[in-house]
């Protein structure tokens, strides 16, 4: 059982409540959430009468479980909280942000040429793998620390924020410099160590839905890098796991109205990984948009045929450039900008 305080409760309002839980038979630990105090019920009298803790002074409701303590929390106007994408952009707008690149930073040449493909058509971000988690040990696991300063060249030539990810608490000091977005993969959004160190960096934190995850564990992998005192968290959709074999992941397309609906946190999809096919990246991108997203994580490779690693998910550049022009008159129809 969750007590949760009204927006504009104060510290003192917290400590009186919890002052007054033992005459009601209750034990309660205060949990300061990212947009207001939560008290947390850890123990209660057989007798509890939940109206009780509702009329204390500051109490705006008593909920059962931690889901619908972040529907309560998204605020009454139900607006979207918008992340910075480096310092020309931002997620959670009127603007689908586009996040584009390859799946592994392979060489600078090739990099570059990327970058400026996809910032030529639209993009506001750069996506690339310097450190990249693998299935088999024997696949190409990145370059590390060269591939991070190729993107630092590549970011101050091109001007695209930088999105990489962050595989472990040591990679935090190495990537952080670089990086404009620092990315949860999929495997760590239940690496807690991880995300709470996340928390304590002043950089947006991209969040990848793990691969079973329920909507419930993902938006409470997203508390722990909030209550960790970072507030810039954009969620990313990349698929779950069914028996389903055609495709490499189920897009779950519906949690993005239903986060828009228990969350204030923009959310993004990524149908590279969604689906593991090209040719199924373009109307999963437009499904995405008509859904809700606030952006797109999408695989370029200037020849996927040739890519180091998911080449059969990535589209060629001049793929790209055709999809996002026909994104724009898609985004218009949604009242959203490309």
């Amino acid at each position: 059982m969750f007590i949760v305080m009204k927006p504009a409760s104060s510290r003192q309002d917290v400590e009186h409540i919890l002052a007054e839980l033992p005459r009601l038979d209750v034990i309660g630990r205060a949990s300061e959430g990212a947009l207001r105090p939560v008290i947390e019920v850890l123990e209660a009298g057989p007798g509890l009468d939940r109206r009780r803790l509702e009329q204390l002074p500051a109490v705006e409701c008593v909920l059962d479980d931690p889901a619908q303590v972040l529907a309560a929390i998204r605020g009454a106007k139900g607006q979207t909280r918008p992340v910075p994408l480096g310092q020309r952009a931002h997620v959670g707008g009127r603007r689908v942000a586009v996040i584009a690149g390859p799946c592994s930073v392979e060489d600078e040449g090739r990099l570059l040429e990327t970058a400026a493909a996809v910032a030529e058509a639209g993009a506001v971000a750069l996506r690339g793998g310097a450190f990249k988690p693998r299935t088999s040990p024997y696949s190409f696991q990145g370059h590390g620390e060269r591939a991070l300063e190729m993107l630092a060249r590549v970011r101050a030539e091109t001007g695209l924020a930088v999105v990489t990810e962050v595989m472990s608490c040591e990679h935090i000091e190495r990537v952080q410099p670089v990086a404009d977005v620092l990315q949860v993969g999929s495997r760590n959004m239940h690496n807690t160590p991880l995300l709470k160190a996340l928390g304590a960096q002043d950089k947006p934190i991209l969040l990848k839905r793990g691969w079973s995850a329920t909507l419930e564990e993902f938006l409470l992998a997203a508390e722990y890098i909030r209550q960790a005192g970072n507030s810039d968290v954009i969620l990313c959709e990349r698929g779950i796991r069914t028996h389903e074999e055609y495709v490499r992941n189920t897009l779950a397309l519906g949690i993005v109205p239903e986060v828009k609906r228990v969350s204030d946190l923009p959310i993004i999809v990524d149908p590279s990984h969604g689906t593991g096919r090209a040719h199924l990246v373009a109307p999963m991108c437009r499904a995405a948009i008509a859904c809700g997203a606030d952006g797109l994580l999408i695989e370029v490779h200037p020849s996927p045929e040739r890519a180091w690693s998911d080449g059969a998910q990535s589209l060629n550049l001049q793929e790209f450039r055709e999809l996002m022009d026909g994104l724009r008159t898609l985004a218009a129809a949604c009242d959203r900008d490309i």
